[in-house]
């Protein structure tokens, strides 16, 4: 286990950063540390026992613990979870740099040989090609659990740089000074529609042309929305009906089912029986989608042989 003091070192004379209760100098162990960390990365004190391998009052009592030495509350305990406060936000950050850290140490003391067991977080805003990489990914490391989920644009960036997630799959990403992003691929957008749709055998379409149509789109805070929204603003396009959805795969079945028609990536599913996708005159440009890490987490084995998954 690394040492306490060290890593508690690590972290002052990093970011300048020490806990003081009454003017004494007071420093948390790793274990409040650690704990602390998952707590907001499970999102509760149970799931953070699970995968720590201890005790829900030993989770308890480490928070606990970690507060009085703050002298203020760090979560808010909830019906659906845990929240940081805004001094909770600041710590979290160092207590998951603390635990990337000390994972990276283990990772060197093991020989870099300890792919038989482990999890990764990964989040993305759109199907394809998170789940492509995660398949890849498990079939060289089948040990490994592999947690995945999809979130619209704007909360799967918040949560990379909230260090929610180990890593993120994300369109139009941008950059930051902390950030590892490596491009996988491009993508326009286009609009679904059924086979048998008057617009089937269109390559092209004008958003124009939709407003009699009801038009499926994700719900706001998506990329596809804010990217909509911009170009009905820039041409002076409205739609008559809008049906707004939460994920992919529902919006195929509206569009199979005789809804509308869809607005999304395209490529963004192996679903294609009875879908064509038409570009879209007004959105022309492609969209990159990147791998997004934060720095210290690429170094983690883990991290790293999923980025070899990505751009292999």
């Amino acid at each position: 286990m690394l040492n306490t003091t060290v890593l508690c070192r690590h972290i002052s004379e990093t970011d300048g950063f020490y806990l003081g209760v009454k003017g004494k100098i007071m420093r948390p162990n790793h274990h409040q540390f650690e704990a602390f960390a998952y707590v907001v990365r499970e999102g509760s004190f149970s799931a953070a026992a699970v995968r720590l391998g201890v005790t829900q009052s030993t989770i308890t009592q480490h928070i606990a613990n970690l507060e009085k030495g703050v002298g203020t509350l760090l979560l808010l305990r909830g019906r659906y979870g845990v929240e940081l406060t805004p001094t909770g936000q600041d710590f979290y950050d160092l207590a998951d740099r603390m635990v990337a850290l000390s994972a990276e140490v283990t990772d060197r003391l093991e020989g870099f040989n300890a792919m038989k067991e482990g999890r990764l977080k990964i989040i993305g805003n759109a199907p394809q090609p998170a789940l492509r990489i995660i398949a890849r990914f498990q079939r060289r490391f089948p040990d490994i659990r592999v947690d995945f989920g999809l979130y619209d644009w704007t909360t799967a960036k918040s949560m990379i740089g909230n260090r929610l997630a180990d890593v993120g799959l994300i369109t139009d990403a941008p950059d930051h000074e902390h950030w590892e992003k490596i491009h996988i691929e491009s993508a326009r957008f286009v609009i679904y529609c059924r086979c048998d749709h008057s617009f089937a055998k269109r390559a092209k379409i004008s958003l124009a042309e939709l407003a009699q149509e009801t038009v499926i789109v994700p719900e706001k805070g998506s990329l596809t929305r804010r990217l909509l929204d911009q170009a009905c603003d820039r041409y002076g396009i409205s739609f008559n009906r809008v049906a707004t959805m939460t994920t992919f795969p529902l919006m195929c079945e509206a569009v199979l089912q005789g809804i509308g028609v869809a607005l999304f990536l395209q490529n963004s599913s192996l679903i294609k029986n009875n879908l064509c996708e038409i570009g879209i005159e007004e959105m022309p440009e492609a969209r990159n989608t990147s791998l997004i890490a934060t720095k210290d987490r690429t170094r983690l084995k883990l991290v790293s042989e999923f980025i070899n998954a990505a751009i292999e």
